[in-house]
C-alpha cells in the first residue's frame, strides 16, 4: 500500500509511464503469440516430413500432376520401404490466402504406408478401407466440428455430397483439418480442378500430385531423395532435413524481427520509467534526507525506489498482457471461420511478458535509486 500511495502522488506521470510499459508489453504479447503460431506451423511441417520423403512434380510443389506410375519406379529403388501415392487439393477451391492450416482433401490408398504414417484415433464411425469407393470421407476433428457432422452424416466437398464414414479425435496437428477420401475419388476431383487444356490431355486414374516415400530403417533419406530425383523425370524429392533447412532459417529471422520490434517498444517504456523515477527522486530529496538523517540506510533507499519502479513495470505488464490477450482472442475468433487463426498465446509467453516488464522496471529504477542513496543527508535537508 505504501508503494501505491507513493505512486499516487504523481498520478499523471505514473499513468503515462505505465501506459508506455503497457504498449510495449502489448506489442510483445501480440508479436510473440504470432511467432508462437508460426513456430507451431514449422514444427508441424517438420513432424510431417520427419522420416519420410515427399516427391512432387518439379515445376510447382504439389500443385501440378505427377505420373502415378512414378510410384512404381520409386518402389524399386534400394532403401525404399513403402510408397504412398496421394492426391491433395484444397477443401474449398475458392478460399483466399490463409495464415491458418488449410483444409485439405487427401486421396490415398489405405495401408499403402505400411504402418509408417501417424496413427489416428477415431471419434465416430470407422476409417477408410481399400474396399471403399466413390463419395465417402473420413474427417479430421476440426472439419467435423465446423460442419457439425459425425459418422453417417453427409457433407459437401467441391459441390458433391459425401457420406461421412467416420471422424477422428483431435490431434492438435494438420490432420485435424484433413478429409480422407479414396484415391480414385480424389483423382476425379483433382482432374476437374485443372485447366481444361491440361485436363483434356490427362486421365484421372493416372494422376497423383505427391508421392510419400518411407525409407527403410537406418537408410539415408537424403541419399534416397537424390536417387529419386535422378530416377523420376521432372521430380523434386524433399526430405525432413531439407525441409528444416529451407524453412528453419527464414523462420528464425522472422522471429528475431518480431521480437526485436517488441523489445524496442519496451526499451522506450524503460526509459520513461527512468525519467519518472529520476523526477520522483528530485521531488523527494528532502524526504530522502530525513530518512537518511534518522538512520535510514542507503540499501533501504535503493530498495524502496527500485520496488516502486518494479511496481510500475508489474502494473504495466499486467495491463499489457490483458490488452494483448483481448486482441489475440478477438483476432482469432474473427479469423477462425476462415482458418486464419494467427496467434497462439501460451502460458510461458504470458509469464515471460509480465516478468520481463517487472524486471525491466526494476533495472530502470536502479540508476535513480543509486543517485538517491548517494545524497548527502545535510544537503538533502536544505534542498528547496
Amino acid at each position: 500500500m505504501t508503494l501505491l500511495r507513493e505512486l499516487g502522488r504523481r498520478k499523471l506521470r505514473t499513468t503515462l509511464t505505465v501506459l508506455g510499459i503497457t504498449i510495449g508489453i502489448w506489442a510483445l504479447v501480440v508479436f510473440s503469440a504470432m511467432a508462437n503460431r508460426i513456430n507451431s506451423f514449422v514444427s508441424a511441417g517438420s513432424d510431417l516430413y520427419a522420416g519420410k520423403i515427399i516427391v512432387t512434380d518439379g515445376e510447382s510443389f504439389g500443385t501440378t500432376p505427377i505420373r502415378l506410375s512414378a510410384a512404381g519406379d520409386i518402389a524399386t529403388i534400394d532403401g525404399v520401404d513403402a510408397v504412398d501415392p496421394q492426391v491433395q487439393l484444397l477443401w474449398d477451391t475458392d478460399a483466399g490466402f490463409s495464415f491458418g492450416v488449410p483444409k485439405m482433401v487427401i486421396g490415398l490408398i489405405p495401408g499403402a504406408d505400411e504402418g509408417h504414417a501417424f496413427r489416428m484415433e477415431l471419434a465416430t464411425g470407422r476409417a477408410l478401407t481399400t474396399d471403399d469407393a466413390g463419395n465417402v470421407v473420413v474427417l479430421g476433428s476440426d472439419l467435423a466440428a465446423e460442419y457439425g457432422v459425425v459418422a453417417g452424416d453427409t457433407v459437401q466437398i467441391h459441390g458433391r455430397p459425401f457420406t461421412v464414414l467416420g471422424t477422428y479425435l483431435t490431434t492438435l496437428a494438420p490432420p485435424d483439418t484433413d478429409a480422407i477420401v479414396p484415391l480414385a475419388t480424389a483423382q476425379e476431383l483433382f482432374l476437374a480442378s485443372l485447366p481444361p487444356l491440361v485436363a483434356d490431355a490427362l486421365v484421372a486414374i493416372d494422376l497423383a500430385n505427391q508421392i510419400v516415400v518411407y525409407p527403410a530403417e537406418g537408410r539415408d533419406a537424403d541419399a534416397i531423395a537424390a536417387t529419386i530425383e535422378t530416377t523420376v523425370e521432372n521430380s523434386v524429392a524433399l526430405s525432413g532435413a531439407a525441409f528444416d533447412e529451407v524453412i528453419g532459417g527464414p523462420t528464425e529471422i522472422f522471429n528475431a524481427i518480431i521480437i526485436g520490434v517488441a523489445v524496442i517498444s519496451l526499451i522506450v517504456g524503460g526509459l520513461s520509467v527512468i525519467n519518472t523515477m529520476a523526477m520522483s527522486v528530485t521531488e523527494r530529496t528532502r524526504e530522502i534526507g530525513v530518512k537518511r538523517a534518522i538512520g535510514g540506510s542507503r540499501r533501504r533507499i535503493i530498495r524502496e525506489i527500485v520496488a516502486e519502479a518494479g511496481l510500475i513495470g508489474l502494473i504495466g505488464g499486467l495491463l499489457g498482457l490483458l490488452l494483448g490477450a483481448i486482441v489475440v482472442t478477438l483476432a482469432n475468433d474473427a479469423g477462425r471461420s476462415s482458418g486464419n487463426v494467427l496467434f497462439d498465446l501460451t502460458l510461458s509467453t504470458a509469464v515471460f511478458a509480465v516478468a520481463f516488464s517487472t524486471i525491466l522496471g526494476m533495472i530502470a529504477g536502479i540508476v535513480p535509486a543509486w543517485s538517491a542513496a548517494r545524497l548527502d543527508p545535510v544537503a538533502a535537508l536544505r534542498y528547496e
